[in-house]
């Protein structure tokens, strides 16, 4: 049955990947409806668009013809699911209706379907892919894992020829893709709670997922990663283009930072590419670039011409994002929950010349913040002052003797605070630590993206 003769129910439909998906749907003629417990700006996206989504979930949302989604989040309790369950539905996870809309693209001999992975930078570098295609006038439909600012949105249907997603390896579904084009930008452990035997169960998952790639698939892999470069050994039988800003296939070399911008001229083995400009700070951006150019250059995109678009690219919403400006002090955002991810960002503010740094960082699970416990504890040197706010639980149980406190305490940092509580009372007992010049950075994949809006709301009431 083709897509567009059923008809899909979101549970959760305002989540930003769920309504990624749903948006997608909309654009290409499916039904869609859906649910959530609270009114948002996505809900209203999706009703603006069509879908009819109900606020509150209740088990006679659901009807004998819909097809279901659902994510991780949603608990076998919830009413809809169960009813869906009583009533035989098709229930799809939202892997697996990225599956159904990512076949489309695999299955077509003349379509070209990029999938970016790995453990960071692949929201950004599928994000930037997108970006730069579409302002180049190619029309590439897409689903990432968070907004395009200049284009508003984080998902579209728009050309049968083209598909860029983000493909997530948290929980194991990357193994159900086909790309013809495959990103994998860096690979280190994460994910405690699925990778139970750590870098060996990632590499696993990863065989699998390129296992199941045609013979003939691009695969293009970051070489100054030690995790892929192990990988690149785990499969003799595959061969891999790499990049990076050493021994690679593509390399980034004359690397110049200016504040928050970078310009590097880019090689292909040991030939002259073309120069690149970025308006987004940090090597990891450099990284990022040149994963999108090898990309774009191996299949004839001639990347080369569309250099204007890499410049223009601000960057992806919640990844470096400034989120607001008041008293001289200057807030930006971050999702990065990861030390890696972490420490990349803080090393990127290195060309920041204004006054203190100050990172307010929630920590992102018990399990990540147990099983990366000292390098979380290592990679705040760089910052003048860091508040540690509660741990962000993500639907986990709390873990004894995993917690902020204790963690602050560990932390051998001169100007370190434990702040508890929620959003509001975090930002309020920030505030009157800040002073003009500061650059806050907030770090984390939970409701830290809050504060710098409260900030300036207790601001403006000062």
């Amino acid at each position: 049955m083709a897509l567009k003769d059923k008809q899909f129910h979101f549970i959760a439909a305002g989540g930003v990947g769920m309504s990624a998906l749903a948006k997608f749907l909309l654009e290409k003629g499916c039904t869609v409806t859906g649910s959530d417990i609270s009114e948002s700006k996505y809900v209203k996206m999706l009703k603006n668009m069509g879908a009819d989504i109900k606020i509150g979930q209740k088990a006679e949302n659901i009807t004998p013809d819909m097809t279901v989604v659902i994510s991780s989040a949603i608990s076998e309790e919830n009413p809809e699911l169960k009813e869906a369950r009583r009533l035989n539905l098709e229930v799809l996870h939202r892997s697996d209706m990225l599956k159904l809309i990512s076949d489309d693209f695999s299955d077509d001999k003349d379509a070209l379907f990029f999938g970016f992975s790995g453990t960071h930078g692949k929201t950004t570098t599928s994000g930037l892919c997108s970006y730069v295609l579409s302002k180049a006038g190619k029309h590439p439909s897409y689903a990432v894992g968070g907004f395009i600012p200049e284009i508003g949105d984080n998902s579209k249907f728009d050309s049968d020829k083209i598909f860029i997603a983000e493909l997530d390896e948290s929980d194991g579904t990357i193994v159900k893709y086909r790309p013809d084009v495959n990103v994998i930008n860096n690979l280190s452990y994460d994910h405690p709670d699925f990778y139970k035997n750590g870098m060996s169960d990632i590499y696993k998952t990863f065989k699998k997922y390129i296992d199941n790639t045609e013979k003939d698939a691009l695969l293009i892999i970051n070489n100054d990663s030690e995790g892929c470069r192990e990988f690149i050994k785990y499969m003799p039988e595959r061969t891999f283009v790499t990049f990076g800003v050493n021994d690679a296939n593509y390399t980034a070399k004359n690397i110049e930072f200016d504040g928050f911008s970078s310009k590097f001229d880019i090689y292909y083995k040991g030939e002259f590419k073309a120069q690149m400009e970025m308006s987004i700070p940090g090597i990891h951006n450099v990284y990022n670039a040149l994963a999108v150019f090898a990309a774009l250059d191996l299949k004839g995109f001639h990347p080369e011409n569309m250099l204007e678009h890499f410049k223009t690219f601000s960057g992806m919403g919640r990844r470096f994002q400034k989120v607001t400006e008041f008293n001289g002090i200057k807030v930006y955002d971050d999702y990065a929950h990861h030390p890696e991810e972490i420490g990349t960002t803080l090393k990127s503010l290195s060309a920041y010349k204004g006054g203190r740094i100050v990172a307010v960082f929630q920590p992102h699970r018990f399990s990540r913040l147990q099983s990366l416990w000292s390098d979380f504890l290592k990679v705040f040197d760089t910052v003048d002052k860091i508040f540690v706010t509660d741990v962000f639980h993500a639907c986990e149980e709390p873990i004894d003797g995993v917690n902020s406190e204790r963690f602050v305490k560990e932390l051998k940092h001169k100007d370190k605070t434990y702040v508890g509580g929620d959003m509001q009372a975090v930002a309020e007992k920030i505030y009157p630590e800040l002073k003009s010049g500061d650059l806050v950075i907030t770090l984390g994949a939970g409701t830290v993206t809050q504060v710098g809006g409260i900030l300036k709301k207790i601001s403006e009431n000062n």
